[in-house]
Formats: structure tokens, sequence, C-alpha cells
């Protein structure tokens, strides 16, 4: 993967991240649970603002992955305050919020590429703590984060007044 350049990149990139976010929210529905999910345009809306706000923090970061100047992945961290109030954690802890690949790039390495930097990055700043969520359902993410070292310490549990009503 030669050809991929990862950059570390403030929010002026935030509105060209919608395509992928917009692949990954359907990706989700294909792979997760049945339920009542946001339309693309909400959904979009509120992970834009989630976006801007989460880059507040001084520690966080957004992570693109280009191939011929085409975006192709990338890769939100959140980074807050320490320790956690459950494990042994230090005074920062990093949070994967979301990571995308293009549907047609999937299975090729951006992923990992991904996380590679965003592993460089944290360690880079002394951030040893990372949490990634995922989607009951979403199995290749799963395993790929699992062959990284991260383990489930954590289930979600969730109850939708949405689900069921038309």
């Amino acid at each position: 993967m030669t050809d991929v350049e990862i950059s570390r990149v403030g929010t002026e990139v935030v509105d060209r991240l919608e395509p992928l976010w917009l692949a990954l929210h359907e990706h989700h529905q294909k792979v997760a649970p049945p339920a009542a999910y946001q339309p693309r345009e909400q959904s979009w809306a509120a992970r834009r603002t989630a976006y801007l706000s989460w880059m507040t923090s001084p520690d966080s970061f957004i992570l693109i992955a280009e191939r011929e100047q085409e975006l192709i992945g990338y890769a939100m961290v959140h980074v807050g305050d320490g320790p956690d109030d459950t494990w042994v954690t230090g005074d920062k802890i990093a949070e994967l919020e979301t990571i995308s690949v293009a549907p047609a790039m999937r299975g090729q390495g951006i992923g990992t590429l991904l996380l590679d930097r965003v592993d460089a990055e944290l360690a880079a700043a002394g951030i040893d703590d990372l949490f990634i969520a995922a989607l009951q359902g979403n199995d290749a993410a799963i395993r790929l984060y699992q062959r990284r070292g991260l383990r489930p310490v954590m289930i979600h549990l969730a109850r939708f007044g949405a689900d069921g009503k038309g």
C-alpha cells in the first residue's frame, strides 16, 4: 500500500468525510441487527456536529487516507481526560470514534494503515489507552481490532423507541 498517503488533518476536511460516513452508515445497516436508522442526511448532520465538537479537544485528530488525491478512508480519534472510573488508565484516553474505508477499497489493508497511524499518533502523544466500539454483527471490524490486541471489555445494550414504528 505504498501508494496510499495517510495525513493528519483538522476540521477543514470534515465536509469531505460525508460520503465515507454515509457508506459506513449503510454498511452498519447491512451487518448490524435490525433497528430504525436515522435517514442519511440526519445521520451525517449529527456526525458532522460530533466531529466538530470532538475536535475541540486539543489531542483529538482526524486521519485521512488518500490514493492519487482521492479520499479512500479516514479515522476520527477523540481524546479525553483520564483516568477512567473503572479501569486503570493514564491521564488521557483515546476513543476511535469512526474508521471508514470506501466500499471498493475494503479488505485491501487501508483500515490497517489507518490504525497503524492512529497507534503512532497516540504513542507520540504518550497515550496508551484506546477504546473502540464496534457494532454487533460487524465481525470483520471486530476481528481486525482483536488482531491488534484489543479485547471486549463492555457490551452496550439498547432499546430504541423508534424500533418497530413505521
